[in-house]
């Protein structure tokens, strides 16, 4: 469960895209599921999003060969069409991402409380590596 004091992680990307592309890209499940995955040995086969206060995200992860899979879960907390999300996974860890318009396009940034299972290292470097897919599958 969530732990006051938890460690924040935030890792951030720019997308050369407008601010309506981008959040089109990271909320609609058809676009989900081409992106969210931190290696091309995983994938993201199905993806469900509520968008609204209350509402549920659920993206299914798994290694292409089957051998591991879990799914990605979180209730929304806030929704600010194009410029934020912000949610609480089931854990009760939070995280929240913002998309600000900058020159060079859309600055995403997102901002998650750390698990104590994987070091931060391994964790940010993952999560890094999910919005870096983002990124190469929007500009694409």
């Amino acid at each position: 469960m969530y732990k006051m004091g938890a460690k924040r992680i935030t890792v951030q990307t720019t997308v050369s895209k407008d601010p309506e592309t981008v959040w089109e890209c990271w909320t609609d499940p058809e676009h989900i599921t081409k992106w969210n995955f931190a290696a091309d040995s995983w994938c993201c086969p199905r993806a469900e999003n509520d968008l609204r206060v209350g509402g549920k995200y659920m993206a299914r992860m798994e290694a292409k060969d089957g051998s591991f899979g879990f799914d990605f879960e979180a209730i929304y907390d806030e929704v600010i069409e194009n410029k934020k999300i912000a949610y609480t996974m089931t854990d009760g860890r939070r995280a929240t991402t913002v998309f600000e318009r900058s020159g060079k396009g859309t600055l995403v940034t997102t901002v998650f409380d750390a698990e104590d299972q994987n070091p931060l290292e391994m964790q940010k470097e993952g999560w890094q590596a999910i919005l870096t897919n983002f990124k190469a599958y929007a500009e694409g």
